[in-house]
């Protein structure tokens, strides 16, 4: 469409991870907008058959919802196999399927290093960056092959800076009990960096871009003491809105970072610099 210009991601074929999720969707309406295919992948099915649904509607756009489980290889090749026969080709896969383990949920103090399990870990590190590693080797084959592609892995603030535990403590709570930040986040976080440095120099020359984006938080519902204590720690002292991050996805997926790889787009309103 006139008008996109190094932006235009017409026609192209962009699979997202966890698109039926918490920030999934955004990714889904920053590529349809800009006349992107989505093909929504999520373990919950019908979540992901009707956020492509809407999509289509939408936009005019032939998206696919699909279920599938990121920490399997087989349906990760299934997947890719959907795609190819659907579509014949994949441009760009967006990496963004992972457990968002919160400090709020129930029972912080399971979530505290001390007592944090082993199985909560490595369910965690399945979904993010195993799962992020299958995706990237069966589609980014793909891509090489063809001499060209996308990846962008969904990273966070978290990747670049500790969680500020401070801003979850709640008054009249024990300290053994205080709610934390879990420490896989930051892990899997971290290590997305990593997979986005190497992957980026291992296939540089076949033409496969790999960049990452490490997104601040969202505001939905926190308590208000939650948002005080981190907008005091933002420059932009807010969190950001939900599709405020469709621009750096639409930027990172087209040809507008042509000459970007291995790179990390902090959108944090300003929280690393401090």
């Amino acid at each position: 469409m006139e008008g996109r210009g190094m932006f235009d991601l017409a026609d192209r074929v962009v699979v997202i991870t966890g698109g039926a999720g918490f920030l999934g969707p955004q990714h889904g309406e920053a590529v349809a907008r800009f006349g992107g295919i989505p093909v929504i992948a999520d373990l919950r099915e019908k979540e992901a058959r009707e956020r492509a649904a809407e999509l289509s509607s939408r936009w005019q756009v032939p998206a696919l919802g699909v279920g599938a489980d990121v920490t399997r290889p087989h349906e990760v090749a299934r997947l890719r196999d959907l795609v190819l026969e659907r579509f014949g080709r994949v441009d760009v896969l967006i990496n963004n399927a992972a457990n968002n383990p919160k400090a709020e949920d129930d029972f912080q103090d399971l979530s505290r290093l001390e007592s944090f399990s082993v199985e909560r870990w490595n369910a965690d590190l399945a979904v993010g960056l195993t799962g992020a590693f299958l995706c990237a080797q069966v589609f980014g084959v793909e891509m090489a092959r063809r001499g060209r592609g996308v990846i962008l892995n969904i990273a966070s603030d978290l990747a670049v800076i500790a969680p500020d535990q401070r801003i979850y403590r709640r008054d009249g709570v024990a300290e053994e009990l205080q709610p934390v930040k879990p420490v896989s986040y930051s892990v899997v976080k971290t290590g997305l960096l990593g997979l986005t440095r190497y992957l980026a120099t291992y296939w540089a020359d076949r033409g496969v871009r790999v960049n990452a984006l490490s997104p601040g938080g969202v505001q939905t519902t926190q308590d208000s003491g939650f948002l005080a204590q981190i907008k005091q720690r933002i420059p932009l002292a807010r969190m950001a809105e939900m599709n405020e991050y469709q621009g750096a996805v639409v930027f990172l997926c087209s040809d507008a970072s042509s000459y970007m790889t291995g790179a990390n787009l902090v959108v944090d309103g300003g929280r690393t610099c401090w």
